[in-house]
């Protein structure tokens, strides 16, 4: 293939096996804590605002919610895939509606070794107030009011800038991204919006699909 391509993918789900949020509900939150969600669902308040109140909600000592954090499993395949795109200079993105609080402490040695670009919300943490979430500042290219960045932003970025852009993700944010992405790789809520919009999606079980791809792309 003659263009340059990039790699962007989503996090919670994608790279996750679950999302921070299920998980977080699962361990800390109760029902009343995520009314928020139901309000997001129902149009009434952006997936940010929700976010906020119900992270909000997350009251323990910091050190217990990272040693929770660090539980929390992921796709082991997706590192074969980011040493696949340093081996053909394959710029490597992750974009999440979520926030670098967990994301960092996650996988923050890969994406530190393997100079991922992170475009997410920033997160700040205390026991008084819960986890908030930082959007971007409203000038920033990836900007989004209702979500904190944009993924369609990253997407049509680096296109302008000439490269083939293989996105994958599995959630409502991810839609618009998948919407212009030349190749995407969909699964759960995605790629359910993904089968109904028309929008042509590539098998996805694991990271190994998309190696496999990328693969194909640079031969």
């Amino acid at each position: 293939m003659n263009k340059k391509i990039a790699f962007i993918s989503d996090f919670d789900g994608t790279i996750s096996h679950e999302d921070f949020f299920d998980s977080v509900a699962d361990k800390y939150l109760n029902e009343e804590a995520l009314a928020p969600w139901k309000e997001y669902l129902a149009g009434n308040i952006t997936h940010l605002n929700a976010l906020n109140q119900i992270f909000a909600k997350i009251r323990v000592p910091e050190t217990e919610l990272v040693e929770f954090i660090k539980t929390i499993k992921f796709d082991k395949k997706f590192f074969d895939t980011i040493e696949l795109c340093r081996q053909n200079n394959i710029p490597i993105y992750i974009c999440s509606a979520g926030t670098d609080y967990y994301i960092l402490k996650m996988i923050g040695d890969k994406i530190k070794e393997y100079n991922i670009t992170v475009v997410t919300n920033h997160g700040i943490y205390s026991e008084d107030e819960g986890l908030r979430l930082v959007p971007p500042q409203e000038n920033s290219p990836y900007y989004d009011e209702k979500v904190g960045i944009s993924k369609a932003a990253i997407v049509k970025q680096k296109q302008e800038e000439g490269y083939f852009v293989v996105y994958a993700g599995d959630g409502p944010p991810d839609f618009a991204a998948a919407q212009i992405a030349d190749v995407v790789f969909a699964r759960k809520i995605l790629l359910q919006k993904c089968i109904e919009a028309g929008i042509k999606t590539e098998r996805f079980d694991s990271f190994d699909n998309v190696s496999d791809c990328i693969k194909d792309l640079v031969k």
